[in-house]
C-alpha cells in the first residue's frame, strides 16, 4: 500500500515528536502524588485518537484513573477490531541509576529513553499512528474501536468494572494488543501465550518497637532475619517451589511443545553477559527459555525492615516487610494460588513471630490461538514487513486483562508486541528502538488489511 508508506514517510518526524512530548508526562499510576499528571496524559491520548481520526474520543472516569475511548466507524458491516492499551506507567525509581531523566526523553544510537517508551507508551502510540494513516489516506479496511486504560501497572482494577459497563459498545470481532515483545528485528516473533499472576505482600513483625540490637540482640527474634529464612524456605534444593498444592493444576508439555519452543533462537552466552550474571538459575529440568515462559515462578520484588538510612543505627527491628509475585501457567487459578500462598505463609511463620499476608492483584494466564483468522492475519502482516515469517513464543510476562477480555467480551486476543526483552521495562534506562516504532505503525495497517479480508474468504 505506497499511500500509507508515503504517509509515514511525511509525517515521521511529527509521530516521533508526538511520542517524545507523551513520554514527558510522568503518568505514574501507583503514587498518588501523580495523579493530575495521569488524568493530563489521559487527555492528550483523547486529543492524539481525534486527531488521528476517530470519529469520537472521551476521557472514562472510573473509580481509578480513567479510561480513553476512542471509535473510527467505516461500515457496521465491516469487523471491528479492539486495540487495547495503557498510558499509565510503573514508578522510576531508582532514580540514581537513569543515564538521563526518566521523563526528559532523550533519543541516543536510535533509542528512545524514557519511562513509558516501550511500555507502554510506545507501543499504544504505535496503533494510534496506524490508524492516523489509514485515516489520512482513506484506507481503512475495517471499523477500529481504541481503549487505552490508566490502571494496567496496578492491576487494572477498574477495567472489568468499564468492560461490564460497556459490552456493546466494545463489541468487536478481535482484540488487538501490543504490549509484548519480539525475539529480536532479525527474528520477528508473535507471543501466543502469557503467564497470569498472583501478587503479594507479607508482613512479619517480632517486637512491639524497634530495639537497641545490642540490649536485645541475641534474646528476641529479629523479624528481617526470620523474614529471609521462611522466603528461602519457599525453594528447595532443584529451585522447586514448595508451596503445598502449587503444581496441582500445572500441565507438562509434550517432548514436541518442549522442542518448539527451545527451536527459537537463542544464546545462553549473550543471555548472561548482557545481564552481567556468571551463570543462569532457575528450576532444575528446563531450559532458559521454559523457566521464562511455560513455568510457574515464584520472585521477591522487594524486600525492606529496620535503618536503612545513611550511616549506621545499631536496631533490631519491630517489622520486616516484603513483595512477592508469582507468575502462573495456564490452569494455575490467581484466587487459588492466593489462597495457597497466604495459608503457607501463615503455616511456616515461628512462634516468637506474627504475620499478615495481603494481596494486591492477580490475573490468569492464557495461550491464544495459532491457527485463528485473527492470528495469521498477524503472521501475514510481519511476514510483508519483516520479509520473513514470524516465530510463535510464550511470554513471561503477564496482562491479566487478556483472559478478561475473554470472559467478559468473548474476544480473543493477538499479542503483536514490537519489544524487545533487553528495553529495559520496569526498570532504569527503559528504552524502545526508534526503529522498532516505526516499524510498528508499518506492519499494523496490514494486519487490520488482512484481517478484514480474512472475513470475505
Amino acid at each position: 500500500m505506497q499511500a500509507w508508506k508515503e504517509y509515514q514517510s511525511d509525517n515521521k518526524d511529527r509521530f516521533l515528536d508526538e511520542l517524545l512530548d507523551l513520554l514527558r508526562i510522568p503518568s505514574v499510576s501507583a503514587d498518588s502524588k501523580y495523579k493530575e499528571d495521569v488524568a493530563r496524559c489521559a487527555e492528550a491520548v483523547k486529543e492524539h485518537m481525534l486527531k488521528a481520526g476517530c470519529d469520537s474520543a472521551e476521557v472514562c472516569p472510573t473509580a481509578g484513573h480513567p479510561i480513553v475511548f476512542g471509535q473510527k466507524i467505516v461500515d457496521p458491516s465491516l469487523p471491528t477490531i479492539l486495540v487495547y492499551g495503557h498510558y499509565d506507567v510503573q514508578p522510576a525509581d531508582p532514580l540514581n541509576l537513569w543515564t538521563s531523566g526518566p521523563f526528559e526523553p532523550v533519543i541516543k544510537d536510535g533509542k528512545i529513553y524514557a519511562r513509558g517508551a516501550c511500555d507502554d507508551k510506545g507501543q499504544m502510540f504505535m496503533h494510534i499512528k496506524a490508524l492516523e494513516v489509514m485515516a489520512k489516506t482513506n484506507s481503512l479496511p475495517c471499523n477500529v474501536k481504541i481503549m487505552i486504560e490508566g490502571e494496567e501497572e496496578v492491576g487494572s482494577n477498574n477495567l472489568g468494572i468499564f468492560l461490564e459497563a460497556n459490552k456493546e459498545r466494545l463489541k468487536a470481532d478481535v482484540v488487538l494488543v501490543s504490549d509484548t515483545s519480539m525475539i529480536s528485528m532479525e527474528h520477528p516473533s508473535i507471543e501466543s501465550g502469557l503467564r497470569g499472576l498472583s501478587y503479594m505482600e507479607v508482613e512479619v513483625t517480632g517486637p512491639n518497637r524497634d530495639l537497641h540490637s545490642g540490649v536485645y540482640g541475641g534474646a528476641v527474634a529479629n523479624p528481617a532475619t526470620i523474614l529471609c529464612k521462611m522466603i528461602a524456605s519457599m525453594h528447595d534444593e532443584n529451585n522447586h517451589i514448595t508451596i503445598p498444592g502449587f503444581y496441582d493444576k500445572v500441565q507438562e508439555l509434550t517432548d514436541a511443545e518442549r522442542a518448539a519452543i527451545n527451536s527459537a533462537p537463542f544464546d545462553l552466552t549473550e543471555y548472561k553477559e548482557e545481564l552481567g550474571v556468571k551463570e543462569i538459575w532457575g528450576e532444575k529440568g528446563y531450559t532458559t527459555l521454559e523457566r521464562t515462559g511455560i513455568r510457574p515462578t515464584l520472585e521477591v520484588n522487594g524486600i525492606w525492615s529496620g535503618y536503612i538510612g545513611e550511616g549506621a543505627k545499631t536496631v533490631l527491628p519491630s517489622k520486616a516487610n516484603a513483595k512477592i509475585s508469582m507468575r502462573l501457567v495456564p490452569n494455575q487459578g490467581s484466587d487459588e494460588i492466593t489462597e495457597l500462598f497466604t495459608k503457607h505463609f501463615n503455616s511456616i511463620a515461628p512462634d516468637y513471630v506474627t504475620v499478615k499476608v495481603s494481596a494486591h492483584h492477580g490475573g490468569e494466564a492464557v495461550v491464544t490461538p495459532t491457527d485463528s483468522p485473527a492470528y495469521k492475519a498477524a503472521a501475514k502482516a510481519i511476514q510483508t514487513t519483516f520479509g520473513k515469517d514470524p516465530i510463535p513464543t510464550r511470554g513471561g510476562g503477564s496482562i491479566p486483562i487478556v483472559a478478561l477480555f475473554e470472559k467478559t467480551l468473548g474476544l480473543k486476543t493477538v499479542l503483536l508486541g514490537f519489544g524487545l526483552d533487553n528495553d529495559n521495562i520496569h526498570s532504569p534506562n527503559e528504552k524502545y528502538d526508534v526503529f522498532n516504532y516505526y516499524k510498528g505503525i508499518e506492519t499494523i495497517p496490514y494486519f487490520h488489511k488482512y484481517f478484514a479480508e480474512s472475513f470475505g474468504q
